[in-house]
């Protein structure tokens, strides 16, 4: 029975004459009715209602129009705009990566392409002729009726049915086997991930945090601190940077202040020697250091100023790259807590960043280094007193340098390098949440990706490295465990590994070979928690929980290759590349920058301990500067590996349509086009 519709008092709610007349409507389809009654005015009132709705019905159809039209017209001019991107991208063939680096996974992509292109293509055909059968379980060939000799039609249609007993005996096995691997270490995965989240909640419930001992800071000498700020061709940011760290409040007699610049551009060197000395004019003890043969990147760099015979003066060295600017009291803040405390070796403070409200790139990275930060540093500093030292923004006991082997050149990550072989000596460290250090993140998707690589193909180096070390060290057990099956193998090499292989490969081999299943909370409900659990250190970011999810996934290919050729020591696995810098700042720090200005001393006298050659090349640098320069050319690029990940994602939910999987096709759907518009440089700072 359909339902019942009274339209009684809609009917007459606004007159009350004559015999009233209900109209009850049992079938929801309409048909005209003929009611004659005794009262004509009654009708005839009605009669202006039913004009005034039948108006009011024609606006509605006429918005509702306008909308439908207003949407297709902006889905139109939104794939024009696209499609002329795509155009762009392709006419300028500009590649995002060096010839012959990642070449082999490239092919195999293409590979599973070409072969899913033929497979959507084969069953396409079959669909259409009335081959397709209902999703089989994994027992399809005694299962599912195979239709006899006489019933087959024509060879395509036996080239079909032999496919279907092909995959089901020779390809579903496999894929279901790799799929319930995988499926384990991904709930292996979210719960420890669910672990680090409970840690920080307890410790925000108990309200834990390291403290300082003693009443007050007066209580403690200052003890000789030195600090040092490695850089490489940091034209947008060495200015920023020295003025920063040249600003915090320490007795200048018991600070001293290396720049270790390994420039590898004179103009860039003279700049940075004329703030040096610009700075030491001030009254500020700080020297500038160039080395002649720059080996080892960031650890060669570091390892030759320790090397100084005055580092011997000194207890403690702070380390900040060259887009940080602490705060002047980050030493008042930091070196109290090795007070009393002979067996803390380092004391790492949070990054605060400048841009995060950029770009879209730059909110999805602040999401994951606010989830590094909040959960997995502090609750690992707070119950293991371990963690990996960030490299920057952290302060250092020289003496556990020392005893650690000092700084090593053989990897890329020397941060991560030093704090496990300081944690196999015994050290421990602190992380301070409350002591931020202001930066940048990368604005471009080149600068992050490169970063990435790095940061990913590292740690894969290392523990090849200091695997035996810490099997032979002396430390307990659980440590060992920890360090081997937690912060190397789960956290670097599992979550890569399982993220790539799960959702970009067996996700649309799925569609293809529907007897290997991947359960539906594995695709949707489990990675929504997890993206869920991730921003919560950020609030604010949880309008983007759906880009960050398909961000997740699509960074996926660039850190299990950055993985691979780490732990396999392939070409890239020690590569260095300076991330790009835009040379930021916070408003507070350009209203100090203008008041610095104008208070600045005369150029004469800045230069005062400059020599005449540095003198005379810095002025025809500044005339040089002050001349039209042709702007230099940038442009977006394209990354073939990431397109045809795109494309295969693409066919694979065209084929899902086929088998009626809904959330199989919207999840590869979105994160197809999520592929196309990272493949195509289109998330992040654009280029004109």
């Amino acid at each position: 029975m359909a339902p019942r519709l009274d339209f009684s008092d809609w009917w007459t709610r606004n007159s009350r004459k004559g015999t009233p007349v209900i109209v009850t409507m049992e079938n929801p389809n309409y048909s005209v009715l003929e009611i004659d009654g005794p009262d004509e005015e009654a009708f005839g009132s009605m009669e202006k209602d039913r004009g005034k709705n039948a108006k009011q019905f024609s606006w509605n159809l006429l918005l509702k129009a306008h909308r439908a039209v207003g949407c297709v017209a902006w889905s139109a001019t939104a794939l024009w705009a696209l499609l002329g991107v795509i155009k762009k991208r392709l006419i300028s063939r500009q590649g995002g990566e060096k010839p012959g680096r990642g070449r082999l996974l490239l092919r195999v992509l293409r590979m599973f392409l070409v072969l899913s292109v033929v497979a959507l293509a084969f069953e396409f055909v079959a669909y259409w002729n009335g081959w397709h059968f209902q999703k089989p379980n994994l027992q399809l060939p005694e299962n599912l009726h195979i239709p006899e000799t006489t019933e087959i039609r024509g060879w395509l249609h036996s080239a079909y049915l032999s496919w279907l007993l092909f995959r089901a005996d020779y390809i579903a096995h496999p894929i279901q086997m790799l799929t319930n691997v995988c499926i384990v270490l991904f709930i292996i995965q979210s719960a420890d991930r669910m672990i680090l989240c409970l840690g920080c909640f307890w410790i925000k419930f108990k309200k834990i945090k390291p403290r300082i001992d003693g009443d007050s800071f007066k209580e403690y000498e200052h003890p000789m601190v030195l600090i040092q700020i490695p850089m490489c061709n940091e034209r947008e940011v060495y200015e920023q940077s020295i003025s920063a760290v040249c600003q915090i409040d320490w007795p200048k007699d018991r600070m001293l202040i290396q720049v270790l610049d390994d420039s590898d551009d004179e103009a860039i060197q003279i700049l940075i020697r004329a703030e040096v000395s610009k700075w030491s004019q001030r009254g500020t003890n700080i020297v500038y250091r160039h080395r002649l043969v720059r080996t080892g990147y960031k650890a060669g760099n570091l390892k030759s100023a320790m090397g100084c015979d005055y580092v011997q003066n000194y207890e403690f060295v702070a380390i900040f790259d060259a887009d940080f600017q602490p705060n002047p009291d980050f030493l008042k803040l930091t070196i109290p807590h090795f007070k009393g405390n002979p067996e803390l070796g380092l004391v790492q403070a949070r990054w605060s960043f400048v841009n995060k409200d950029e770009n879209l790139l730059t909110r999805l990275q602040y999401i994951n280094l606010c989830f590094h930060f909040e959960v997995e540093q502090q609750v690992n500093g707070v119950l293991l007193n371990f963690f990996g030292f960030n490299g920057t923004a952290g302060v250092w006991r020289i003496k556990a340098l020392e005893d650690s082997g000092g700084w090593l050149e053989r990897t890329t990550v020397e941060d991560m390098d030093i704090a496990v072989r300081a944690h196999l000596k015994g050290w421990k460290f602190i992380f301070l949440n409350d002591v931020k250090v202001l930066c940048e993140v990368p604005e471009s998707y080149e600068a992050y990706r490169k970063q990435q690589h790095r940061w990913h193909s590292g740690p894969m180096h290392l523990f090849r490295l200091c695997l035996p070390d810490i099997i032979r060290s002396k430390i307990s057990i659980w440590k060992k465990a920890n360090l081997i099956l937690l912060f190397f193998l789960l956290r670097k090499l599992i979550l890569p590994f399982y993220s790539f292989t799960l959702f970009c490969v067996i996700l649309p081999v799925t569609m293809f070979v529907p007897e290997a299943e991947l359960p539906v909370w594995v695709i949707c409900y489990v990675p929504v928690l997890m993206s869920f659990l991730n921003i919560l250190p950020a609030p604010r970011s949880f309008p983007f929980i759906v880009p960050y999810l398909l961000f997740e996934n699509t960074m996926s290919v660039t850190k299990f290759n950055a993985m691979v050729s780490g732990l396999f020591q392939l070409g890239s696995s020690y590569e260095w590349i300076v991330t790009k810098k835009t040379g930021r700042s916070s408003e507070s720090d350009l209203l100090a920058a203008a008041e610095r200005e104008s208070k600045s001393i005369s150029l004469s006298k800045i230069h005062k301990g400059v020599s005449e050659s540095e003198l005379s090349e810095l002025s025809k640098l500044q005339e040089e500067q002050g001349k039209a320069l042709p702007p230099v050319r940038k442009e977006n690029k394209i990354y073939k590996k990431e397109l045809a990940l795109a494309f295969l994602l693409l066919v694979a939910a065209a084929r899902s349509l086929l088998s009626a999987q809904g959330i199989h096709f919207y999840f590869l759907l979105f994160q197809g086009v999520s592929f196309l518009l990272v493949g195509l440089d289109l998330v992040g700072e654009q280029m004109s």
